[in-house]
């Protein structure tokens, strides 16, 4: 090998390395030890074993104000590509808290752009791995503009395309809005977090102190505002109810879901459905309803209620 292609593959293989340590091992530890995982780290427990393919390692941000002209970070925070789950195709982003606290660039934006559309061309899910701070603030309305090219393919996907989203940290502004509109979202008790600005905002304008956890935790979100679907444990517990949500839809609109073999018989009754719905028109219900406090005259459930009135 000559001495000029040794060069080029030896500067191959400095990106590559750079790419994947992205944050470096501090970033990683510090992730490990909130509780989290690396962005490899959740596409590695996501996916089938072996089959990811990443695309756009090496993008870098354009910004040269504000200092960033020398902070630049293979990949950007936001590792893009595709793999499969239960050998079924799935396209997917995972944004890296540990590069820029995981904040969107114009850049950035254009990796989730092309992993979105690439997925509606294909037919295949859409899976997001959420972990930001929001908008890059350096890059101003770029970020913003990113922002909008995402939504405007969430919208475009609506529909025709399954779009699944996991909130993996404490995410804010843009970093939710996008995770909000697809079809299921789902959240770690203690580590994920959303909202539209953080508390220390809410403090400086309203100073009202409130916590993360009541603002925009995982209980929150699914017992109160129903942004939210689904909470778990931890994270490899919503990378696995990602994978099994996953086997109940079909790959695209053109597709029938999935068929397995089951022993639930599809004709058995079910008494208590008959009590659903109340039979009086002007009876008041809620079809959602948990709590322990709600009188029984104005709760529609029957005696099947989980709530303990």
């Amino acid at each position: 090998m000559d001495a000029e292609r040794k060069a080029l593959y030896d500067e191959l293989d400095r990106l590559n390395a750079a790419a994947l340590e992205a944050g470096g091992p501090a970033g990683a530890r510090r992730q490990h030890e909130r509780g989290k995982l690396t962005a490899r780290e959740r596409i590695e427990a996501l996916l089938d074993p072996g089959s990811f393919r990443e695309l756009d390692r090496f993008v870098v941000h354009r910004c040269n104000d504000f200092g960033m002209a020398d902070k630049r970070v293979a990949g950007d925070g936001v590792v893009t590509g595709y793999g499969r789950v239960d050998g079924r195709l799935v396209y997917l982003f995972a944004q890296d808290f540990t590069v820029f606290g995981g904040t969107l660039s114009g850049a950035y934006a254009k990796k989730i752009c092309k992993v979105m559309d690439l997925a509606m061309k294909n037919g295949a899910p859409v899976l997001g791995l959420n972990d930001s701070g929001g908008a890059r603030i350096q890059e101003g309305v770029e970020s913003l503009g990113g922002y909008a090219d995402i939504f405007l393919r969430n919208t475009l996907a609506s529909g025709v395309v399954p779009q699944l989203s996991a909130i993996l940290g404490p995410c804010a502004g843009g970093a939710v809005y996008s995770p909000a509109i697809t079809d299921f979202l789902v959240m770690a008790k203690g580590t994920s977090f959303m909202f539209v600005t953080g508390p220390d905002v809410i403090k400086a304008v309203t100073h009202e102190e409130v916590t993360q956890e009541a603002l925009g935790g995982a209980s929150a979100h699914t017992a109160v505002s129903g942004v939210a679907h689904f909470a778990t444990e931890n994270e490899l517990g919503a990378l696995a109810l990602m994978r099994t949500l996953l086997g109940y839809m079909p790959q695209n609109n053109l597709e029938e879901a999935p068929r397995r073999p089951t022993e639930d018989d599809p004709a058995r009754e079910i008494a208590a459905l008959d009590e659903l719905v109340p039979t009086h028109p002007n009876k008041p219900y809620d079809m959602n309803c948990r709590s322990t406090d709600v009188p029984r005259r104005t709760c529609g459930r029957a005696s099947w209620c989980r709530s303990r009135h």
